[in-house]
């Protein structure tokens, strides 16, 4: 048997999670109900947030991922103040 359940929340966290659940392809009725079910199940309360880059962070280590892949500007380990004053004085 179906009920209802009435919640206030702020409006525009209610668009936003609305918005989120259809780009899943999901309602916001399925994503409360999913979550409901998981909190009787585990008997917790979780909170994630997936984080996510902005476009001018990820426009920035678009550089240095490339850099990484192709092993270029990357320094050597170091494990001590030593090799670290002696990979400086090398520069």
């Amino acid at each position: 048997m179906k009920t209802l359940i009435n919640i206030k929340t702020d409006r525009d966290v209610k668009i936003s999670a609305q918005k989120l659940a259809k780009e899943l392809g999901l309602s916001l009725s399925a994503v409360v109900n999913a979550y409901l079910k998981q909190f009787v199940r585990s008997q917790a309360v979780d909170f994630s947030v997936a984080p996510r880059m902005s476009p001018e962070l990820e426009k920035l280590l678009g550089p240095i991922e490339y850099d990484i892949a192709c092993g270029k500007n990357l320094s050597p380990a170091m494990t001590s103040a030593k090799d670290i004053d002696e990979y400086f004085k090398s520069l």
